[in-house]
């Protein structure tokens, strides 16, 4: 029979209403991406009996729509870094990620993970994942083919190159074509199934339970359309992605992001942050995300200049391609144009996709000017200024790196048409709840809340500033932190 609980996603039950547990384990997970995946193979494998929860019908999550790719490095670099000809030490790994974690960068994450990078990455490899010994050295979204190494952030980009030394640090999976992530999500899934971890689809979290003391002790899960109470005699770990899919909340707490056209997501409904604020869990930076458009490659394209309805520069065009797209959308107005000249001119590869076309084209740029309709003197003043800097080698205003500057003077001349309200930008929140390294949910005082973990985009980890983002970011940290929190919770003492 059905128990009538008092409870919601932003109540928590109490443990004292409870007439009748449905089922027991030491550790709940909920989320079965690659945090989720992760939290319950370490789980298991300390020992804990281990129950994982998916809203789905099918392991995966967001991370199974990524590219798969990973953003990993330091301690003299992988196989793949080292055969390529780059030493990555791991000062610069910590610099880079504190520089791309924003001014609020979490330095003992980044410390932790700086110093475990590469053994995360042969934990990686010992699930099953196989990483090709190759690298791209064009600058590319991500890979085609099966190779493994790109340049997958701002590395080489003011002011990330002047902190830390450059060095590429993305790794994809061996996997012919885009959405390696379904890869990964598969090779996790397998190791799963091999341990005693008892998996649970079309099931929700509905509420925590907590005891009097405040401790997290158990969840309502809900399947078929029935609630059922599970204690967690150990912790629970929330690995329920971010909030992108809920609109309102994204109006609420990210209105910047309700510009983009293209989440990315499969339920990222916020309701594991929702979960872990109901008993106390902060969340914090939830103003932040990623978003991008997918404009080069060609990487010929970097040499080219972004300019908005005023006709000005904004950025430092050869960042990564997110980067470029969260100056976009902290823009004014939602006209934004790439300026081209025949000599660089190509489609970009993701156009009809993108939605990336053509604009204006002319023999001067007076005429692209006045095609755009732009203020007269706006454009013509923006790309002479850049043009006479640019024959000198230097970027006085914006600091693009010499080996992208080529002044844009051979006609007929071109403005791609990057229009937010046109053109495809895709994205994802960052902010989540405020955890520890070991992935216990801090309450506004920064006090751990017994019993309850958090790792993914559920917390708010490595990557919490769009700025700074780089592709293989969000893996790094699910994976990772998710095996930190796993392992964490098994480790706590039955309550």
């Amino acid at each position: 029979m059905e128990q009538t609980l008092p409870y919601s996603r932003n109540r928590p039950c109490r443990a004292a209403a409870v007439a009748r547990w449905d089922g027991e384990a030491d550790v709940i997970v909920v989320g079965f991406g690659a945090a989720g995946a992760c939290a319950a193979i370490e789980a298991a494998r300390a020992g804990a009996r281990t129950l994982l929860v998916e809203a789905a019908s099918a392991h995966g999550g967001t991370s199974a729509l990524s590219g798969g790719e990973i953003y990993v490095g330091g301690s003299g670099g992988t196989l793949q870094q080292r055969t390529a000809g780059f030493s990555d030490d791991t000062e610069d790994l910590y610099r880079y990620l504190m520089l791309a974690g924003g001014p609020d960068a979490d330095a003992d994450k980044v410390r932790l993970y700086a110093d475990h990078s590469l053994a995360h990455f042969e934990w990686l490899q010992a699930q099953g994942l196989v990483y090709k010994n190759s690298f791209i050295a064009e600058r590319i979204v991500e890979p085609f083919t099966d190779d493994c190494l790109i340049w997958s952030g701002s590395e080489q980009a003011w002011p990330f190159c002047e902190q830390a030394k450059p060095c590429p640090r993305g790794h994809t999976p061996q996997w012919e074509g885009l959405g390696g992530g379904k890869l990964l999500m598969d090779t996790l899934a397998a190791r799963v199934a091999e341990l005693p971890v008892e998996v649970r689809y079309d099931t929700r979290a509905q509420a925590l339970i907590n005891d009097d003391d405040g401790r997290v002790c158990g969840m309502v899960l809900r399947s078929a359309g029935v609630d059922r109470c599970a204690r967690a005699q150990r912790g629970v770990v929330l690995c329920a992605g971010g909030f992108v899919m809920n609109r309102d909340m994204i109006r609420q707490h990210a209105p910047q992001m309700a510009r983009s056209n293209m989440p990315i997501g499969t339920v990222d409904d916020g309701s594991g942050i929702q979960l872990g604020q109901s008993v106390g869990g902060h969340a914090i930076h939830m103003s932040e995300g990623f978003v991008t458009l997918p404009w080069y490659p060609p990487e010929q394209l970097i040499k080219g200049i972004f300019v908005n309805e005023q006709g000005q520069r904004f950025v430092n065009e050869d960042g990564y391609h997110g980067r470029t797209a969260q100056h976009i959308l902290q823009q004014s107005g939602t006209r934004f144009w790439l300026l081209l000249d025949q000599d660089i001119y190509a489609e970009p590869a993701f156009s009809e996709f993108a939605k990336i076309g053509i604009g204006a084209a002319g023999e001067t740029w007076d005429e692209v000017e006045r095609d755009l309709e732009l203020p007269a003197g706006s454009l013509t003043g923006t790309v002479a200024v850049y043009n006479r800097h640019a024959a000198e080698g230097r970027d006085p205003l914006f600091r693009k790196q010499p080996k992208w500057l080529k002044p844009l003077t051979q006609p007929p001349f071109v403005a791609l048409d990057c229009r937010i309200d046109h053109a495809v930008y895709f994205s994802f929140t960052l902010g989540g709840l405020d955890t520890r390294p070991s992935g216990e949910v801090l309450d506004a005082s920064r006090r751990p809340i017994p019993g309850l973990y958090a790792a993914g985009r559920t917390a708010c980890g490595l990557p919490r500033w769009g700025a700074g983002y780089s592709s293989g970011m969000s893996l790094a940290d699910a994976t990772f932190f998710g095996r930190q929190a796993g392992l964490a919770a098994a480790s706590h003492a039955k309550g």
